[in-house]
């Protein structure tokens, strides 16, 4: 085993310094030739992607217009995963050249409190963990699950150090992250467009009923935080914007604190907004809408028919 792990650290090392020393545009080309022949030999995320497409859009676009939609994404991702090699190395100066934000530092909290960006798997969202060179100051910081090949893993926590944001592992540093928002002044950006599992509340996305992560909503109550979306756009070749929606509020009017559901739901509807904007961009070869296990589904008796809620 020791031996495997060996090979796959230093695979991955030449692999990756090979990506880094290619032209960014390069880079996307041949991610997106990648991607392409992904989709003609992975039969089994092609079917989940054709699946979730006509779940989503059956009654609106046209098998022709569905099967476009998911051999382009399929290119996306290959761009996407490869280029994401690259621009975790390259400097701010060379990264604003590709990259734009848009509404980013208008909606920074100017009274000191932290910040919660509800991401997506939507163009190379990766480039969230170079926030740090856009705001001076603040303590970046998201979440990771582990690789279960430690070699593997080891080479691509390296990359992400890089960027200077504090990364906690979801599963066994919950108590560093805790430590790190209770300090304040911190841009956490969470991945919020998961299949949740048990934890998840049973709520509707792009008009089905899943599980759905209410971490954001948590958080953002728990620190009194400001809580908005923030979505990764392609716009060219090797190109994007990464774009901050409006702010979810966490309170009413009257100041009470509004269900985690409620919250849950606003932050559905800005990413399900994402998704319609640019259908290619979001990845569909997640099996997002999974059946309700039988304990969820004790939990909430009437789960198949949408928007039912589960507190995480």
């Amino acid at each position: 085993m020791l031996q495997v792990n060996w090979l796959l650290f230093h695979t991955a090392r030449a692999f990756l310094g090979l990506v880094q020393a290619l032209p960014l545009e390069v880079v996307a080309r041949i991610g997106r030739w990648g991607g392409g022949v992904a989709w003609h030999l992975d039969r089994r995320h092609r079917r989940v992607a054709l699946g979730n497409l006509e779940r989503v859009f059956g009654s609106e676009k046209s098998v022709a217009e569905r099967t476009a939609i998911a051999r382009e994404n399929f290119r996306r991702l290959g761009e996407n995963y490869l280029c994401a090699l690259k621009t975790a190395a390259m400097s701010p100066e060379a990264l604003r050249e590709r990259v734009e934000w848009s509404g980013f530092r208008e909606k920074l909290p100017r009274d000191g409190r932290s910040a919660i960006g509800a991401i997506g798997h939507f163009g190379n969202f990766e480039l969230f963990a170079r926030i740090r060179d856009e705001a001076p100051g603040w303590t970046a910081a998201t979440t990771y699950r582990a690789l279960r090949q430690p070699g593997l893993d080891r080479v691509f926590q390296k990359l992400r150090e890089q960027s200077g944001t504090l990364f906690f592992e979801r599963r066994t540093e919950g108590e560093q992250l805790r430590q790190a928002m209770g300090r304040g002044r911190v841009l956490l950006a969470l991945l919020s467009d998961q299949h949740a599992g048990d934890r998840g509340a049973w709520l509707p996305f792009l008009g089905q009923p899943c599980s759905c992560s209410t971490a954001c909503a948590v958080l953002a109550l728990r620190y009194d935080a400001v809580l908005g979306s923030a979505i990764c756009y392609r716009v060219g070749l090797a190109r994007w914007r990464l774009e901050v929606g409006d702010v979810i509020p966490t309170r009413n009017d009257d100041g009470t604190t509004r269900e985690i559901e409620d919250i849950t739901r606003d932050i559905n509807s800005a990413l399900e907004a994402a998704v319609r904007k640019d259908p290619a961009n979001w990845f569909w070869v997640h099996r997002r809408w999974k059946p309700p296990s039988k304990w969820q589904a004790a939990r909430e008796p009437d789960s198949s028919s949408g928007p039912g809620t589960m507190q995480s």
